[in-house]
């Protein structure tokens, strides 16, 4: 008698990320500086306007952090790649530890000036730039292959727990002890963040020199190459510039037509809820197509756009909203993990800026147009236009062949 065929042998679970040291000290570290940055931007516009009582010196002091922040990304990612990401994150974390230490001693001290806080904050806004593209070559240089996903999981549930627990902080703290004791928070979250740092052990791909121009050629060509990484992108674009219009927009229409500025706050809450339930839900799932899933999660962005626009009822707004940002948590990881499996290491961090550049820069072009849009025809257009641009983008992904070819 034939021998009865062998069991296939189960293989052995993958450990947690988190029992990985160098990981573990990697999340405990961004997970302290995510806190200490969520509280600062509701910190920052009430000192800043406190200061002032001008929103045009509000928005000086928010332009020196985003513009250097879009210039400098090509070259963080440079950096990231040429030289060790490690070395790179805790040397940029020093510096936003000093800038944030500088505003809160010039906001503790009563009489701040504006200068001081503009150039501080541009400061940061540079060393932000090179310390985002070392995120995704950390994460992929502290963990095994089989873990990527789950450890940018675990990344998101931080990212998302802050965004719930940093404007009850910023809140706790602006009307106790005042707005400078934040900065000087975020300055230590910084602190703590670059000694973890020092302990973690990160893998690393040597990169041939060569020169700055040819570095941002060949991260540029990794975009330009891959139809299924530039078609998101478009998408991802469009759903920042669609936020930055509802950001400015919706707290407008929820006072006037939806029962005022309580219902914002819900909105916003549950909307970070979605985000968490939506990264949470990305550790578990593992769709055969992650691209184009986590693509048409993001396309439900349009329908709080339009419910907005349309002034429907408060409970569908605040329901759609919480929805879309589930979408937006669930992209995160997927996202982030098919990027590290599918770009070469050496051209990661590279690859990473170019996403952030094109992420962020729709953003003010979205604060800029909305209200002027607003003006003309009023808020409705304005949101309607961007919930058919963004729902387009996100889903029209599905006609590229490499969203749908990439499993």
């Amino acid at each position: 008698m034939p021998a009865a065929p062998a069991r296939p042998v189960a293989a052995p679970p993958v450990p947690h990320p988190l029992r990985t040291r160098s990981f573990r000290l990697l999340f405990t570290g961004r997970a302290l500086s995510l806190l200490g940055d969520a509280a600062i931007p509701a910190a920052l516009a009430l000192a800043v306007l406190e200061a002032t009582g001008s929103t045009s010196a509000l928005a000086l002091v928010l332009g020196c952090a985003m513009v250097p922040k879009l210039l400098l990304l090509p070259l963080g990612g440079v950096a990231g790649d040429r030289f060790d990401a490690r070395t790179v994150a805790l040397t940029t974390d020093a510096v936003r530890c000093a800038t944030q230490l500088l505003v809160g001693v010039q906001l503790l001290g009563g009489t701040p000036s504006l200068a001081v806080l503009a150039v501080a904050e541009a400061l940061g806004g540079a060393a932000g730039a090179f310390a985002m593209p070392t995120g995704s070559p950390l994460v992929k240089g502290t963990v095994p292959e089989e873990a990527l996903h789950r450890a940018n999981a675990t990344m998101g549930v931080a990212q998302s727990a802050t965004r719930l627990a940093g404007p009850a902080l910023a809140g706790t703290l602006v009307l106790t002890v005042g707005p400078g004791w934040a900065f000087v928070l975020d300055a230590a979250t910084f602190a703590v963040s670059a000694l973890l740092l020092t302990a973690v052990r990160v893998k690393r791909i040597p990169v041939p020199r060569r020169s700055l121009r040819a570095d941002l050629a060949e991260g540029w060509q990794e975009v330009r190459s891959r139809d299924w990484y530039w078609a998101s992108l478009v998408g991802h674009s469009a759903w920042n510039g669609a936020a930055a219009a509802l950001m400015t927009l919706g707290p407008a229409i929820a006072v006037d037509r939806l029962g005022g500025g309580t219902t914002w706050v819900v909105l916003l809450q549950v909307g970070a809820v979605g985000f968490l339930l939506g990264t949470l839900l990305a550790d578990r799932a593992r769709p055969r197509r992650p691209v184009l899933t986590a693509n048409l999660g993001l396309a439900t962005y349009a329908l709080p756009l339009a419910l907005l626009a349309l002034a429907a009822p408060a409970p569908v707004t605040i329901a759609a909203y919480g929805l879309a940002q589930a979408g937006l948590g669930f992209l995160s990881p997927v996202w982030q993990t098919a990027v590290q499996r599918a770009v070469p290491e050496h051209a990661l961090a590279r690859v990473t800026s170019y996403d952030w550049l094109l992420s962020l820069a729709a953003m003010p072009l979205g604060y800029a147009l909305a209200p002027l849009a607003a003006s003309a025809w009023g808020p409705g257009v304005p949101l309607l236009v961007a919930a058919v641009v963004v729902g387009g983008c996100c889903a029209g992904t599905v006609l590229v062949p490499g969203v749908r070819r990439f499993r």
